[in-house]
């Protein structure tokens, strides 16, 4: 493809939190326009109507799926709930190219999607062989691919600080204590997600039983070459909007620790791993960009190590590594449309 023609997307679920950053992160991009937005409740409206901020630079009418002329439509960016995802994209003409950015394709094995998820998949053949977009690991192999699967926000900051050193840490003692912005939980009406609910206050949830575990144990078996690799992994809801810190306490050598993640990211144009004994990353230093920033600290009991990783969990963690992942899909340069985003602090 040369350089003067561009590919042509739609946004499945533009009407969402991530379908909105999807569209506003590719307004930026120089080889992809977004030239349709589909969404089924707020069909009819523009999208400037929805969110006001994309007026004037990313606009575009909301349509529903069956109305777009997908003859037209080279990639879609799906970025609907798990379940109507796998619906919507089972129907789409071979030609266009997919990343998902839900749940329906992240797991190789059909009957754990069943009992995660609660609903049989439809292709489990396809589900078996998606590749996983985690680019720092799989980028190689996603060149040409037709359907990537988009990791979800806590097994991307929980993956890339555990998989360069699952083998250098005792792989049966992980433990995982993650945090999130109140945007990782999507644009629907909940309860929980209330400004009197959220504000002043900070609490787990799913524990034990939080359904990015088992997507986590999937890639950290993969990587070590084992099946039985458990993690303790419990979220929390931080009254923020954006914004994602995961602590991993593993056991293993703090140096050999800190190496194997400096080894790893050296070329990595979005990870940074900071120098021992350098601040705790903060949210606030990857906020709107597409970054993440990792750090190693010794705990003060002997043979535990402390690893952080900071990402903002509507970018890194969903729409700017969704195009990341088609970047390295068409064999262009990964940082297209992404390398000029700065953070925004404070």
């Amino acid at each position: 493809m040369s350089v003067e023609t561009k590919l042509k997307a739609a946004v499945l679920g533009a009407s969402g939190y991530t379908g909105a950053e999807t569209v506003r992160l590719l307004a930026g991009h120089p080889r992809v326009d977004a030239i349709a937005a589909t969404g089924h409740s707020l069909a009819g409206k523009q999208l400037s109507e929805i969110f006001p901020h994309l007026a004037g630079t990313a606009d575009l009418p909301v349509v529903k799926a069956e109305d777009v002329d997908w003859s037209d439509v080279d990639v879609a960016f799906g970025c609907l709930p798990h379940g109507t995802s796998q619906d919507l994209i089972e129907t789409l003409p071979d030609h266009v190219r997919v990343v998902d950015l839900s749940a329906d394709y992240r797991l190789r094995d059909a009957d754990l999607y069943a009992e995660t998820y609660g609903r049989a998949h439809l292709n489990p053949a396809r589900t078996a062989a998606v590749k996983y977009g985690l680019p720092e690991w799989r980028g190689a192999a996603l060149s040409g691919e037709t359907l990537v699967a988009c990791p979800g926000c806590y097994p991307t900051a929980s993956l890339l600080a555990l998989l360069p050193i699952i083998e250098v840490i005792d792989a049966d003692s992980v433990i995982i204590d993650a945090k999130s912005g109140v945007s990782g939980a999507g644009r629907g009406l909940k309860e929980g997600n209330l400004f009197s609910e959220a504000a002043e206050g900070l609490h787990a949830y799913g524990v034990g039983t939080h359904r990015h575990a088992p997507e986590i144990e999937q890639e950290l078996n993969l990587q070590a070459g084992r099946t039985d690799i458990g993690v303790t992994f419990t979220p929390h809801l931080i009254p923020m909007t954006r914004g994602e810190l995961v602590t991993c306490h593993v056991r293993g050598d703090l140096d050999q620790i800190q190496s194997a993640l400096a080894a790893k990211y050296a070329n990595a144009p979005f990870v940074s791993v900071l120098p021992l004994g350098s601040p705790a990353p903060d949210t606030r230093h990857v906020r709107g960009t597409n970054n993440c920033r990792i750090a190693v600290y010794p705990d003060r009991v002997k043979g535990r190590v402390v690893v952080i990783a900071v990402i903002d969990n509507l970018v890194k963690g969903s729409s700017g590594q969704a195009i990341q992942n088609l970047n390295l899909m068409m064999d262009w340069d990964e940082t297209l449309g992404l390398a000029g985003l700065q953070a925004l602090f404070p």
